[in-house]
C-alpha cells in the first residue's frame, strides 16, 4: 500500500473528508478545515493510504517578544489500524521541517500522562531540550 504525507494549503479541504477511524478526535467540518487552512501560522500534514487519510498532525507557530519563535505541535493522530509503523514520526519531522521553514528555533507538544504511545514517540525524538515538564492545563468555555 502506497502512502504519502501530504502538507495542506488552503483549498485542500476535499483531500480530509475520506478519513479512516480515530485519526482526528471528532468528525471533521469542512467550514473548520478551511478556515484552519487559511490562518497565517496554521499547518496540517496528513498522511494518506489509498485516498483515505490515515495519520494527520497539526501545528500552529507561537511568536513571543520575549523568547524564540515555537511550533506547537497541537495534534498527532493515527488510525490504529496503521499505528507502529513510524507514520507519526515521518509527519513530525515533516512538521519540523516547516517550523525551520519559518523560523521557528524550537517546538513542543504535550500529552496525557497516561499515554504511554505518545510519550514513547515523543521521548525518542532527536535532542530534546530534557525530561518531560509538568504542566498545569486549564480550559475555559468562552
Amino acid at each position: 500500500m502506497k502512502m504519502e504525507i501530504v502538507r495542506l494549503g488552503a483549498g485542500d479541504d476535499a483531500l480530509v473528508m475520506r478519513v479512516a477511524e480515530d485519526v482526528f478526535d471528532e468528525p471533521v467540518r469542512a467550514d473548520r478545515l478551511a478556515a484552519y487552512l487559511s490562518q497565517p501560522g496554521h499547518f496540517m500534514i496528513v498522511t494518506i493510504a489509498d485516498g483515505v487519510v490515515v495519520g494527520q498532525c497539526a501545528a500552529v507557530i507561537h511568536r513571543h517578544p520575549d523568547k524564540v519563535s515555537e511550533l506547537y505541535i497541537d495534534e498527532v493522530g493515527v488510525s490504529p489500524a496503521f499505528q507502529r509503523q513510524g507514520i507519526a514520526r515521518d509527519m513530525l519531522d515533516a512538521m519540523f521541517v516547516i517550523g525551520r521553514e519559518h523560523g521557528c528555533e524550537e517546538a513542543w507538544v504535550g500529552t496525557e500522562p497516561d499515554n504511554g504511545p505518545a510519550r514513547a514517540l515523543y521521548e525518542t525524538r532527536k535532542e530534546p531540550h530534557g525530561p518531560a515538564e509538568d504542566f498545569v492545563m486549564y480550559v475555559y468555555e468562552l
